[in-house]
């Protein structure tokens, strides 16, 4: 287990220093190339995670399963893969690990032979009472095969007395907490869930005769498929006989969606509540020129995250765009052991400056968000060695303060920046000339065109209010949700 984590530990040496994407999810119902297409789509979800990636068909008589360490494009557009995997059903799943270890044991989608025939299921998000559910399960009887919450589900599932199988699945969703998003698949049905919050996010597409679940509108886009809707918070949708279904089983809650989807984490031609997320980025970035906008030469992004940001910044204050900052989109998360002399260069394996623009120039630097701060640090610091004059730093949300539980890897908050420093101390370690956050009401102003108020849908904004929408019941003794497998370890499970 200690191995797992050190390799993990590795893996994120020349990290961007940003929140980790939660996971893409695809499925497709009644298509005759229903593999192929669950591998177009996890391409274009490719940015939500890049440790590994399966897909599980089924034939009308017998599942068939391919999983993969690394990215979709470097196994699944090989066709003698996709032969493997026939049949009109398909689902798949692309992996960046928020629980357990990264194995080729874990990797999704999970499949299981149940007494009412074969499952198979892809999740997306974190279940926040999965360490309890485990360990309960497991004094029952149940016997774990992985470390991923996500396999608490299906022992759930499993375990139900209900007959039918939707039954089956509410009960089980009546017992775990979270944001979550599912897609499953049995020999009858293609189902899509969403957590009752709707914190993580779920489509629901067409493409002629076949029905379409997605993380994001984009993975429609690239097969041609027409977007429906978005699954509602709370809502179970079901496809069985070329027909949708809608459940809702939970009571009434609020919706609340994951704030970062819109900053982050979307693809920017991916559609949330109407609008492309790049439009929503655009708009953050005026709203923190309106409210923290300085005399200065250049507005200069940190790619590519910050690009949509700048650009509406720039609009905004009538001042000069320019890429100060060029990235290296060659420098793969593979690239793990070189020597100390290498790895002193940091940041500079994945980002230049385009040292005659920003020479003896006042820079506004751009980013869409402050983690830990290192890699802004190195930003800065690069910057004034090519001869920038001042370097701002403006960041298009409010200050991290507080850790995620519900499926976005991110660091403890002990790490993160904002919690440990005042303003001022964030500003002398980055040795910026200035640094500014967006504020909430304005992060709200811009997504929303209205103030945070108590009758407007509010988002999961707990990263800068620490307003949990659900407890984290596994947070015991200070520990993250994502040490489900160091755990799990410890308690012989």
């Amino acid at each position: 287990m200690k191995i797992s984590l050190i390799r993990k530990k590795k893996l994120k040496i020349f990290n961007n220093d940003k929140l980790r994407e939660e996971c893409g999810v695809f499925g497709i119902s009644n298509h005759e190339d229903s593999s192929a297409v669950v591998a177009l789509g996890l391409h274009a979800l490719q940015h939500r995670g890049q440790e590994g990636c399966g897909i599980v068909s089924f034939d009308g008589k017998n599942y068939h399963s391919e999983k993969r360490q690394g990215l979709v494009g470097d196994h699944f557009t090989n066709p003698e893969v996709i032969k493997k995997l026939p049949g009109k059903f398909a689902i798949g799943h692309n992996r960046y690990s928020t629980t357990g270890e990264t194995s080729l044991r874990n990797i999704q989608p999970f499949f299981a032979d149940l007494h009412m025939g074969g499952l198979s299921i892809a999740h997306n998000g974190n279940l926040t009472n999965a360490l309890l559910l485990r360990n309960t399960l497991v004094k029952d009887g149940a016997i774990f095969r992985t470390t991923s919450d996500t396999e608490t589900i299906v022992q759930l599932i499993a375990r139900s007395k209900r007959e039918k199988f939707i039954d089956k699945l509410i009960d089980a969703l009546f017992q775990i907490q979270g944001g979550y998003s599912l897609v499953l698949m049995t020999n009858k049905k293609l189902v899509g869930a969403r957590d009752p919050y709707g914190i993580r996010p779920l489509v629901v597409g067409k493409l002629k005769d076949s029905y379409i679940f997605a993380s994001e509108t984009c993975a429609l886009d690239i097969v041609g498929a027409k977007f429906i809707r978005e699954v509602e918070n709370g809502e179970i949708i079901i496809i069985e006989n070329k027909e949708m279904k809608s459940v809702k089983p939970f009571p009434k809650q609020k919706e609340r969606p994951c704030v970062f989807e819109y900053i982050y984490f979307a693809r920017p031609d991916s559609l949330i509540g109407g609008k492309c997320a790049y439009e929503y980025r655009k708009n953050l970035g005026q709203e923190l020129a309106r409210e923290t906008d300085l005399k200065a030469d250049l507005v200069v992004p940190v790619p590519d995250s910050g690009v949509p940001a700048a650009i509406g910044y720039a609009e905004q204050s009538k001042k000069k765009f320019e890429l100060g900052l060029i990235r290296n989109h060659y420098v793969g998360r593979t690239f793990i052991e070189p020597t100390q002399n290498i790895r002193s260069l940091g940041v500079k394996l994945k980002l230049s400056s385009t040292k005659t623009i920003v020479k003896n120039k006042s820079i506004i630097l751009i980013d869409d968000s402050l983690v830990r701060g290192t890699t802004c640090n190195k930003i800065v610091k690069m910057l004034y060695e090519n001869g920038a004059k001042e370097v701002h730093v403006r960041i298009a949300c409010p200050e991290i303060k507080f850790p995620d539980f519900y499926g976005v890897d991110m660091p403890t908050k002990e790490e993160l920046l904002a919690h440990r420093k005042s303003s001022e101390d964030m500003c002398n370690y980055l040795k910026a000339k200035t640094l500014k956050f967006l504020s909430l009401d304005g992060l709200y102003n811009a997504l929303i065109n209205e103030k945070r108020n108590s009758i407007y849908p509010q988002f999961s904004d707990h990263y800068f209010t620490g307003d949990y929408p659900i407890k984290p019941s596994d947070n015991l003794h200070g520990l993250k949700v994502k040490q489900l497998s160091l755990l799990s370890g410890k308690s012989n499970n």
